[in-house]
């Protein structure tokens, strides 16, 4: 065996450590032990075989640090250490391989500084040092012999600026820095590199704006540099690269428009930035896309319906927008899709009952839009998000369920729908019946259902007045699927009025022929007519006068610190900022709540931005339009009462405007944002670190012990979840949006319909809509658990609020995974935590610790280890 040139033993199962002996192999040029069960540390001895070219241990359980005799080995070339437990730093020594052309250390616990001698590795054409713990500055002078082709040192600790000698290495293929924290403009850190293949920039602090360089990397495939802090606009000349297959920009702070003609992608993710006007309809021609994600962005007016023609599309999220229109039911062409999510925007109508045919479908989110009527039978809708709607029912855990399988439109009084001041007509069974009034707006009358109608002289005496269609023909019957007619164009329909001599009897009109038709029509319009335009210039010269003198009263009102109505013009204002001058300051900062200012959509209402004259900037909170007035007027009253709320930790409220044209709430602005978005941010989240993530449950307990025990009466929340928790600068928790808290009257039964968010609800509100402190109490735990794991727990709640099951659950479970494990001191803290909100999640009410307890042994110092409603049990013990 001394005289063996090579050794391969790979893929053979073999365990225990490598023998020493191996280094009496003198003549060894070739080493393969990869893919194998050994353990233990390198020997030193391997340094021995000098004649050594190719060293593959990867892929072991090896452990210990890489032995510095490895710089003696001059004539390696090829030195793979991958996918171990390798600790310690990287040795200097290895600038020694000069003839070294791939260095692969991926995957290890290798630590502190790379050592600068890695740039004399001239001839270095793979060098993957991805998946360590590695700190500080990349070396300057890597790649200065320009072979350097793959480069990856993403999942690292790395910080600083790209050397300048990477900005130039134009022998680039493949490239990964990302998830670390590197700094710099974008444009001068990184050049032209022309046989660039794949390069991944996310997940750190590079600034500045795309540079039209990358069409110069005519083979580019993959571009991602997303969740960094890019500006400005994507430039045109990135359309050009014709072979992009995969382009992820997300989180970053992007404007204008998309560029249509990257027809080869499969994954295109624009998220989080600040895109705006309307999703382009040459969307439909990226026929390639399996993931498209245009989320948290300014996107309005309609989705297209040339999505549908993306029949590989897998994931479809157009969340967090401004769209409006209903969900087109071309959707429905998108076999493939999974995951769809167009939560909260204002999209109405129903959803399309297409969507049945979504067999692959697993996760739907169609949570805050004003959608209405049945949810379709696809078993994805069992579980969907579908909370903050206006109307859907359904056979779903807590929806209504449907009067009808079909779609309802138009506004319901018990069955019957409204149209003008003075006819009704009664929902029957089945059919869609629209008049086309006049004035040419097409009123729909209901979702109403017949038997086919195929009669010319129709009788509609289900109606009151009863309806005569008069142009019954087979050009105005439409037939569905099923080949079940519907009755179409009212264009010339009457109501009629069983009072009047102008109707003749309706069981024997007759339908007119065209030319005569047409100069009734003409005569009865024409008088009509005119007296509608005499009619709404007299209207509009009054709403002038008013106008007028609505703008002078407010001008001659006086601001003062307490509430101000003006019962004649319907103003209210509640503020410390000029009184009613507010209402006019917040319309001209916002520009009458532009899109371009909303910084975020809710449940009741869309938050903006806007710099008031002379003042801070504040956040905007406009109610939704389907707040009717007795909601207004008991939120006002709700209002009132947080007027008087002072805490540190709860949102300050400067003022409330409420006419007929625009209501709002005006917030102090919270720099950060919501805890949400946070925690959701691969690079914000880590600044999270567990100290600042233990202060934020503090600060959201203090708070909530303050309303529940200090306001007189209480106050709840009944809407705690990690979306209203908004961060200051200084990472300080601020509860927000208290459009749904409620104000317990100790006289009252202080029951009400259900709300919150989902996964945050208390159970008991599932049977008896009577709302308590505890309702807090139980979101608080569930927000507590969330903060400390990163995201919401999902199927933990359940088992660790039974104590049964709470065994079961290891505190790795618990802990986020982007930070790194915390020292026993933290823990301590941490699971002291853990067993708190465990014991909120407790499904009897009563059961549960109140909120002033919990910031009691929240704020001692040190903490309070003993809960005596609670067991220590195993799956917490430290």
């Amino acid at each position: 065996m001394d005289s063996a040139c090579l050794v391969y033993a790979f893929s053979n199962e073999l365990s225990g450590p490598i023998p020493v002996e191996i280094g009496k192999m003198k003549s060894l040029q070739s080493l393969s032990f990869h893919k194998n069960n050994l353990s233990g540390p390198i020997p030193q001895t391997i340094g021995d075989l000098t004649e050594l070219q190719l060293l593959h241990l990867y892929n072991n359980q090896l452990s210990g640090s890489i032995p510095s005799k490895l710089g003696n080995l001059k004539n390696l070339t090829d030195l793979q250490l991958s996918g171990n437990e390798l600790t310690g730093s990287i040795p200097a020594s290895l600038g020694n391989l000069r003839n070294l052309q791939t260095l692969f250390l991926r995957d290890n616990k290798l630590s502190g500084s790379i050592p600068p001698e890695l740039a004399y590795l001239d001839n270095l054409v793979v060098l993957e040092m991805d998946e360590n713990q590695f700190s500080g500055h990349l070396p300057e002078n890597l790649c200065q012999g320009g072979k350097l082709e793959n480069f990856t040192v993403n999942s690292n600790k790395l910080s600083g600026p790209i050397p300048r000698s990477l900005s130039k290495c134009s022998s680039f293929k493949r490239v990964r820095f990302d998830n670390n924290s590197f700094t710099g403009n974008l444009t001068e850190s990184f050049g032209i590199y022309p046989e660039l293949q794949f390069i991944n920039l996310s997940d750190n602090d590079f600034h500045g704006e795309l540079s039209s360089n990358w069409e110069k990397c005519k083979h580019l495939t993959d571009l991602r540099i997303a969740r960094n802090n890019i500006s400005g606009s994507i430039p045109p000349e990135i359309g050009n690269l014709r072979g992009l297959l995969g382009l992820d920009l997300s989180s970053n702070h992007l404007v204008g428009q998309i560029f249509g003609s990257l027809i080869k992608l499969e994954t295109l993710d624009f998220s989080g930035n600040g895109f705006n006007g309307s999703i382009p309809m040459f969307i439909g021609d990226y026929m390639k896309l399996i993931h498209l994600n245009l989320s948290s962005n300014r996107f309005g007016q309609k989705i297209p319906t040339e999505i549908g023609r993306i029949t590989h599309l897998t994931v479809l999220d157009l969340s967090h927008n401004l769209l409006v229109g209903e969900i087109p039911p071309q959707l429905a062409h998108l076999q493939d899709l999974e995951i769809i999510n167009l939560s909260h925007n204002d999209l109405s109508g129903c959803i399309p009952k297409e969507f049945i045919s979504l067999s692959g479908l697993q996760d739907v989110i169609l949570s805050y839009n004003e959608l209405e009527g049945p949810i379709p039978n696809n078993k994805a809708f069992m579980n969907a998000s579908l909370e903050g709607n206006k109307g859907l029912c359904g056979n779903v855990t807590g929806l209504q369920p449907c009067e009808s399988p079909f779609c309802n439109y138009g506004q319901y009084f018990g069955g019957v729908v409204q149209l003008g001041n003075n006819v009704t007509c009664n929902v029957i069974d089945k059919g869609t019946i629209r008049i086309k009034m006049h004035d040419g707006v097409v009123r729909i009358l209901t979702d109403v259902r017949h038997v086919p109608i195929l009669k010319k002289n129709l009788s509609l005496w289900d109606c009151s007045p009863p309806i005569v269609h008069r142009d019954i023909s087979s050009n105005n019957i439409l037939l569905d699927s099923e080949y079940e007619a519907c009755v179409s164009d009212f264009g010339i329909a009457k109501l009629l009025n069983p009072e009047s001599s102008n109707f003749p009897d309706p069981n024997t009109f007759s339908v007119m022929e065209k030319h005569s038709r047409r100069k009734l029509i003409l005569v009865s319009v024409l008088p009509v007519m005119g007296a509608l335009v005499l009619l709404c210039t007299f209207i509009g010269v009054l709403l002038m006068c008013d106008e007028r003198r609505r703008v002078g009263d407010i001008e001659r009102r006086d601001s003062s610190d307490v509430v101000d109505v003006d019962e004649d013009n319907g103003l209210l204002s509640i503020s410390t900022l000029h009184g009613s001058a507010l209402y006019w300051d917040i319309l001209k900062a916002t520009k009458e709540f532009d899109a371009v200012f909303c910084i975020g959509k809710g449940g009741s209402g869309s938050v903006y931005k806007a710099k008031l004259p002379s003042f801070e900037n504040v956040a905007v909170k406009r109610l939704h339009s389907s707040f009717e007035n007795t909601h207004l007027k008991s939120f006002m009253n709700e209002v009132r009462a947080l007027t008087r709320i002072k805490h540190r930790n709860i949102v300050k409220l400067y003022g409330f405007c409420s006419n007929a044209k625009h209501s709002f709430l005006v917030y102090e602005y919270v720099e950060r944002g919501s805890l949400f978005s946070i925690l959701s941010n691969q690079v914000e989240s880590k600044k999270l670190d567990w100290l600042k993530r233990v202060n934020i449950i503090k600060g959201v307990a203090f708070a909530l012990s303050y309303m529940h025990q200090d306001c007189s009466p209480p106050i709840v929340h009944r809407d705690i979840s990690s979306n209203n928790i908004l961060l200051d600068s200084e990472y300080k928790a601020c509860v927000s949006d208290f459009g749904i808290a409620k104000l317990l009257n100790p006289e009252s039964s202080n029951c009400t319909a259900l709300a919150g968010t989902y996964g945050y609800v208390a159970p008991e509100l599932a049977y008896t809509m009577k709302v308590t402190e505890m309702c807090d109490v139980y979101s608080f735990g569930v927000l507590a658990l969330e903060i400390i794991k990163g995201k919401h727990l999902g199927e933990y709640i359940s088992l660790l609020a039974n104590s049964s099951t709470r065994d079961h659950v290891q505190l790795s479970d618990l802990l986020d995974e982007r930070l790194p494990n915390p020292e026993d001191e933290v823990k301590e803290v941490l699971v002291f935590i853990i067993k708190l909100a465990s014991s909120c999640l407790l499904e009897t009410p009563k059961s549960r610790p109140t909120m002033h307890f919990i910031y009691h042994m929240l704020s001692m110092d040190p903490p309070a280890y003993h809960i005596t409603s609670m067991k220590a049990k195993s799956f917490l013990e430290i």
